[in-house]
């Protein structure tokens, strides 16, 4: 432990990578973002973000061809790993002249991805609305969704401590990691699309929301640990897949014991325009279907919630579904090869 807290201390012992430990505090940012904040060559950052990451404050990963850093996610009660930490975060306010205008540049690139992202949501907004106005409002689904996990009181009062790790599969803009946030230590949300996750880097950003973060990750082979997370949402994602029983199975692999899965989705419809203009893959599910995924996967069917349009007078309406599930405590880890067989089983009854 001495010698790994030496080690931090002697990466972080140099002016450009105390600034770029600094601004990782902040949030990730790519090499390229680091580059024109510090005003310096991509290979002398490049160098310092390795001994960084060397010394185990700052974690990478890469999406496509782009790679991303930020300060790493130590739980360690090392105490002068905390202090380091805690310098960080004061550093990071600072009004020392160098570093605010770090802060500044920071800003700046925030702004221009978020300025990138709106691009992206205003091209795809209408056939989004489209979708939105066959259903109940989206904030009341959402409400819908944190109550039938029990995690708060009726004034909205967290009614025991926060979950450890909570991963939102197909997260799109980020949405269920915002309205989740106050209810998770830390946040992962995985998606297939680099455009969706740059509209959801930007929103957490803009909502201030630092104990969440974004990955690339294809639903069906999540770049996850087995038994890590405490809560996994599936939303409004298993319409457009093919085989959505696999992702439940994949949803469980990486399920703590006791670890639950939220799934919300349509049920059985007949708007087959959704389909040919909405890329829909499927027109809803049935509580008989989901329960057999969950039966596949492992899990136990807890329970689960209707949420019929408020007027009926369109035909063209979508009730909304919502199911609970769980991972046995005495079930172990989902291992590989269960996971294995589930995907072949889900393969083979796939319509």
């Amino acid at each position: 432990m001495l010698d790994t807290t030496l080690n931090i201390f002697r990466a972080v012992g140099e002016e450009t990578r105390l600034r770029i430990a600094v601004l990782l505090f902040r949030g990730e940012l790519t090499v390229t973002e680091l580059t024109q904040i510090l005003a310096q060559s991509q290979p002398r950052v490049s160098r310092h973000l390795k001994i960084l990451a060397d010394a185990g404050l700052v974690e990478r990963f890469r999406e496509g061809a782009w790679v991303f850093y930020r300060i790493a996610n130590d739980q360690s009660n090392d105490a002068g790993i905390q202090t380091i930490r805690a310098s960080l975060s004061a550093l990071a306010q600072s009004s020392d002249r160098l570093l605010a205008r770090d802060r500044e540049r920071f800003a700046q690139s925030r702004q221009a991805r978020a300025a990138i992202a709106a691009e992206y949501f205003d091209q795809n907004a209408n056939s989004w609305d489209q979708v939105r106005r066959l259903h109940l409002p989206d904030s009341d689904i959402e409400a819908q969704m944190l109550s039938i996990l029990g995690i708060k009181d009726a004034d909205g009062i967290l009614s025991h401590d926060k979950i450890e790790l909570f991963v939102d599969l197909g997260t799109g803009t980020g949405r269920i990691l915002e309205i989740f946030s106050d209810i998770y230590e830390q946040g992962v949300g995985y998606d297939s699309s680099r455009e969706m996750l740059s509209v959801a880097r930007a929103n957490l950003d803009a909502n201030n929301i630092a104990n969440a973060q974004v990955r690339y990750g294809d639903i069906f082979a999540l770049p996850a640990s087995p038994s890590s997370a405490d809560l996994v949402c599936v939303h409004q994602v298993l319409h457009f897949l093919t085989e959505p029983g696999k992702a439940v199975c994949e949803a469980a692999r990486i399920l703590k014991p006791g670890g639950r899965l939220l799934i919300s989705d349509f049920a059985p419809h007949d708007l087959e325009f959704l389909r040919d203009q909405h890329a829909h893959r499927r027109l809803g599910f049935g509580d008989d279907e989901v329960r057999d995924w969950c039966r596949r996967a492992g899990l136990d069917f807890i329970s689960t919630k209707t949420l019929s349009p408020i007027t009926k007078k369109n035909s063209d309406q979508l009730t909304v579904k919502i199911w609970l599930c769980a991972l046995p405590i005495n079930s172990g880890s989902f291992n590989s090869e269960q996971t294995q067989n589930s995907s072949k089983t889900f393969a083979k009854h796939s319509h």
